[in-house]
This record gives structure tokens, sequence and C-alpha cells, in this order.
């Protein structure tokens, strides 16, 4: 069945992997809104869109309520890294140069599509992405894990990609981001350090996860052999084009550059009201 969603008549492809230290994370996740309402719509086909953001810590709703999270954001940017807040669940995640963020944006139109379905067709699509390294992955949940969910991606335990999603206007969003190259266990510790200060001890409703930063892996170190973002990339390329009839690569369209502006400017207002009050 997830074969079934991979495969479709035209995939569009718009590629952000490129633009640089300059592109903000809050015109990803409004980008992958506005691609929700066009392909929800039928406007668009179904789009896969990539994306790299450089030196960036993401904040799930749940870190936006951290008792001190103004001292772990100092953290972060004092270490050199900007810091968001993503209009979804989830917790933190870092995002750099070595980090290839794919979304796979359906229509729910004409079929309801299965949260768990959204789920295997992303790991059925990184399944064939990496046939070439011969790398077996297991999804499920890894303790100690920054962002942990059941369908996290790991090799012998240690943990190189976390899966989301989102759903709006009749278009599902399915988010992955995979750790190429890099170390996966500083990229945990500094999370783990962030929860610490923002923590600082205190006993709180939601459970933060103890963040144990052996548990994490890039997918270089995974495989004993560099692989890059743009490895990943003329992976993925070949994957759409094996499971379409058609592969189109391309950018916002006029309408949907309308419809952009209206969400990033929520995004935007929600993150200045999680910061105005630290």
């Amino acid at each position: 069945m997830n074969g079934d969603l991979l495969r479709q008549h035209v995939w569009r492809l718009i590629d952000q992997s490129f633009l640089g230290p300059a592109f903000d994370a809050r015109q990803s996740f409004a980008t992958d809104d506005t691609l929700c309402a066009s392909v929800g719509k039928g406007d668009a086909p179904s789009t896969a869109r990539t994306w790299v953001h450089h030196n960036t810590i993401v904040l799930g709703i749940q870190d936006a309520r951290l008792p001190h999270l103004s001292d772990g954001i100092a953290f972060l940017n004092e270490q050199g890294y900007r810091v968001i807040v993503r209009n979804s669940g989830g917790l933190a995640v870092v995002l750099d140069e070595s980090v290839l963020n794919i979304s796979l944006i359906f229509a729910e139109k004409d079929n309801k599509i299965d949260i768990d379905l959204g789920y295997d067709t992303m790991v059925e699509l990184v399944k064939r992405m990496l046939k070439p390294y011969r790398l077996e992955f297991e999804a499920r949940e890894i303790a100690g894990s920054y962002c942990p969910g059941s369908y996290d991606l790991s090799i012998g335990g240690r943990k190189f990609a976390g899966i989301s999603q989102r759903r709006m206007r009749g278009g599902v969003a399915v988010q992955i981001y995979l750790c190429c190259d890099g170390s996966g266990s500083d990229r945990a510790a500094l999370i783990g350090e962030f929860y610490k200060r923002a923590l600082k001890g205190e006993q709180t409703k939601f459970v933060y996860p103890e963040i144990r930063p052996e548990v994490m892996a890039s997918l270089s170190e995974l495989a004993g052999v560099k692989i890059t973002v743009v490895d990943m990339l003329k992976h993925l390329l070949v994957v759409l084009g094996e499971v379409s009839d058609e592969l189109v690569t391309g950018s916002l369209s006029l309408e949907e550059s309308g419809m952009m502006a209206a969400n990033l400017e929520r995004i935007w207002e929600r993150n200045e009201k999680v910061f105005a009050g630290l």
C-alpha cells in the first residue's frame, strides 16, 4: 500500500536545498502549509520538496512551554544557532548544512490517507534511496534521542532520521530530516544541554526526553563512507523518476506565492508571540 502512494502519475520536485544560510526555517514551514493547500485543492500535483537550513534549532509547541526557555535559547544562540518554533507538534530538532529535509505533499481529496500510510510511504522512499549503500534500518522509537517518535529510523539502535506529518486544507505533508553527515551525537548533546538549561531540574506535566547522545548518528557514521546531502538528493531524483510517469521540477506557482505570504505572516506572528515573553 505504501508503494501505491509513493507511485504518482506526476511528481513535482521543488528543490530548496541550495538557498544557503539566509533561508529561514519559518519560510519552510509556511511553504509546506502553502503546498498542502494547493495540492489538497488539486491545483498542483503531488509534490516533493527538499530543504536545508544552516545552524537552526526548530522547537515544537511543547518546547515553547519549558519553564526556563529563555536560558535554553540563550545557550543555543551562544553556540551560533538561531531558534524558531514550528507550527506543528514534535520536539526540538537540529538542522544544519549536513541535514537534508524532505517533504512529500499529497492530496486527500479523493482518498483518505491513513496516518500510518503517510509514515510508511516515507519509510519506503528512504529504503529506496539507501539501496545503493545496502543499509537496512528499523522504524521504531529510539529512547534517548531528540524528538523521539514511533517512526524514528535507526541502524543498530542509533537514530539517523525522524518523520513527522502535518495535515491541513485537504493536503498531507509528510516530513523527514535525514542526518547525512557530521556527528549525530554532537547534535544530540546540543539538544540535551538545551533541555538541562531550559528545565533546571523542574518537574513539568509534559515529560521531555532525557537525551543520550550515543543513540544518534549520521548516515556517514553508520555506513562507514561519506554520504552528503548532494548524494541523497541524487538518489531521491532517481527514486522519484522510478515511481512516476513524469517528474517535473520547478518552484512555487504565482497562486502559491500569493498564499505563501499569508502563511508566512501567520508563523512569524506565532514566533513573535512565543519569544515576546522571554
